[in-house]
């Protein structure tokens, strides 16, 4: 008895277990939405982008410059949000039709 006959995989869409070997191979790109900048441009995991347009920072008494530069942006399950750090600024999302890729 090999070890893969045992390997059982939990499919979250179903709700159920399947044997690993039968569960075709699914990419997350294909799943997830593009997600697009305030121009069009498709924007990943990774981009650099440009703030559009002065934005008041909830929660404290800080704005981000239009033309500010954001580094190392991560997608959400939000197709219009985008996560991002910014020194002193913890947590800060920030929608994409206020960003443009660099």
């Amino acid at each position: 008895m090999s070890g893969n006959e045992d390997d059982y995989v939990y499919d979250e869409a179903t709700g159920e277990w399947h044997p690993a070997g039968s569960l075709p191979a699914v990419a997350d790109d294909e799943d997830r939405e593009v997600v697009k900048d305030a121009v069009g441009n498709p924007l990943a995991d990774g981009d650099s982008v440009t703030l559009i347009k002065d934005l008041k920072v909830k929660g404290t008494s800080q704005t981000l410059r239009r033309g500010t530069v954001i580094k190392s942006i991560r997608l959400t399950d939000d197709p219009q949000e985008i996560d991002c750090r910014y020194e002193g600024i913890k947590g800060l999302v920030l929608r994409a039709e206020f960003v443009r890729k660099r």
